[in-house]
Parts: C-alpha cells; structure tokens; sequence
C-alpha cells in the first residue's frame, strides 16, 4: 500500500496455480473537500460577530471618551456648567480628557473672578454716589448744583448698567422650551414702546426666558431710541433661529458696526441721557446670545437704517444649573 500526494494506492497480489501471480492495482482519489453549506454560513456568522464585537469595542473604547469631550467643549462655548470629565479610553485620550478639565477649571475660575470683581466694584460704587448726591442737593447755586445732580446721576446710571452687564454675563434660571412667536407676542405686550412684529411659522427654541427678554428688549429699544420705529420679524436659518429687527434711523458707519457691542462705546460722543444711555445694552445683548451659543451682528440695511440679528440654535443640550454672582 503506497500513500501518493494525489490519492491511496492498493497493490493485491493473488498465488494461481503453475507459480503465477495475479497482481491487481487499485487506486483511490482523494475526494474533494466537502463543506455543508449551513457550516460555512454558520462559521462566517460567528467570525463575522466575533470581528464586529471586538471592532466595536476598540472603537468604543476611543469615541466614548471623544464624543463626551466634544459635548462638553459645546457646553463650555455656551458659558454653561460642566463637571470634569472622566479619563476613560487609550491613554492619549485619557491625557486629552485632564488637559481639558485643567483648561475648564482655569477658564471658569478666571471669568467668575472677572465677573465678581466687575459687580464688586459696581456694587462699591454706589455708597460714594449717594453721599455726592446727598452733597450736590446742597449746593447754593441752582445751576451748579443741576449740574452735578445730573452727573450723579449719570454715573449712577452707568453703575446700575454695569452690574446689569455683569449679570447677563452670569447664568441664573434654568432653560425652557419656547415657541419663539408666542414669546415675542408676550414680549411686545409687556413693552411699553410698542414695535412692529411679524408673527412667522410656529418654531420652537430652547432659552433661558428672562436673559432672552433682556437682550432683546435692549436692542428694540435701541432701535426705537434712535430710528424712531423698530420691525421685528423672524425664521429659520438651518439650525438656528434668527430674530431680525430693523431701525429707520440714519444708519452707522460701516467701520463702527462692531464697535457698537464694545462696552461703554457708543456712536454719539456725548454722555447726554437724552440722546441715549451709557452704551451697554448691546454688550449685554451680544454677552446674553453667546451664552446661549448664538450672536448678535448688526448692518446697515440697504433701504436706510440698521438690521440686527440675533441668532439663537434651535437644539441645545442645556443642564438644569444656578450661577450667581456677589
């Protein structure tokens, strides 16, 4: 019996009679490999399974860690709170994770003391303009004294916008969820300058009610103050929401546009209340929608006077949190 790389091969010999031998040859194929073809599904499930498992778990392992971080980073652009982040993942990301959590802490440490130190100090302000005012009602003469009555006065006012800035930077009531027309139907019955409103199609917007108000109602006001009406109107822009409002006044040079958001800046040079206020209301409109993740810009509109927009994301992942400044 011989063993060939192409199959078995059997030699019989048989003894015949007269000292003969019959020799017979037989040679056996290997047969072909046979697999059922249930066994071969069954095994590319399983190997197909096993491979996507641990593909899945690797990448787990990697975008977890990744997609919190991205989520958190959002929440820290929009000025809300957020907990340090667990180092989970490779080891890259774990260091990714700590880095990230020492720049968060340093960044909310640095804006809460900036913020404390400016209410601080608007707070400390007003005993000092007090006792002036109470000084300045008793001078002799009626001219004189009208007039330092009236820079108290002013100064008072700048105070009491400076502590308002300070709180529209400071996040303090927890988000809802608004229709966007019925809130700026209500805003306008509150108001007492009445202003145009173009109720659009029903879009609903996640805010913080109160910092919303605020900063809209300052930039209408702007707008009656020195364009003598204001029209108000708003759609959707992809994912965002843009309030639009728009002015009939005499416009704004085109290289004082953003200058306008600077605090305490303001077009008219003069520090008359008459002309307008102290040049923070539209600092604390732009620090109040950034805080949500949106904006404000303003431009000069093409048929006369300004249009600002402010934008607002119609999705956001806002945390329940209370943030108070002293």
């Amino acid at each position: 019996m011989h063993d060939r790389v192409l199959g078995l091969e059997l030699t019989l010999s048989i003894a015949l009679p007269d000292d003969e031998w019959l020799n017979v040859d037989t040679r056996f194929q290997r047969p072909p490999l046979q697999w059922p073809i249930y066994s071969a599904v069954s095994f590319v499930v399983t190997a197909a399974l096993l491979i996507g498992g641990a593909c899945w778990y690797l990448l787990s392992n990697l975008t977890w860690p990744l997609r919190s971080l991205t989520q958190a980073a959002e929440r820290l652009g929009r000025g809300e709170e957020s907990h340090p982040l667990p180092a989970v993942g490779p080891i890259e990301v774990r260091g990714l994770t700590e880095a990230f959590n020492l720049m968060q802490e340093r960044l909310v440490r640095t804006v809460s003391e900036k913020t404390r130190i400016m209410a601080a100090l608007g707070h400390d302000l007003r005993s000092p303009l007090t006792a002036l005012r109470v000084r300045a009602e008793m001078v002799d003469d009626e001219e004189t004294r009208g007039g330092l009555i009236a820079s108290v006065e002013e100064m008072q006012n700048m105070v009491e916008r400076t502590l308002a800035f300070a709180r529209g930077i400071a996040i303090s009531e927890t988000p809802e969820t608004i229709e966007l027309g019925k809130f700026l139907s209500d805003l306008k019955s509150d108001m007492l300058e009445d202003f145009q409103l173009d109720v659009g199609a029903p879009l609903d917007v996640r805010l913080r009610p109160q910092s919303i108000r605020r900063a809209l109602r300052n930039v209408i006001e702007n707008a009656i103050r020195y364009g003598g009406k204001a029209e108000v109107t708003y759609k959707r822009d992809n994912e965002r929401a843009v309030i639009e409002i728009r002015d009939y006044g005499i416009g704004i040079p085109n290289e004082l546009l953003e200058d306008v958001f600077e605090p305490f800046f303001r077009v008219e040079a003069s520090r008359s209340r008459e002309t307008g206020g102290t040049g923070l209301g539209l600092s604390i409109s732009r620090a109040i929608l950034r805080s949500h993740g949106g904006d404000a810009t303003i431009q000069n509109h093409p048929g006369g006077g300004i249009l600002a927009s402010l934008s607002l994301p119609l999705s956001q992942n806002f945390e329940d949190q209370e943030v108070f400044i002293s």
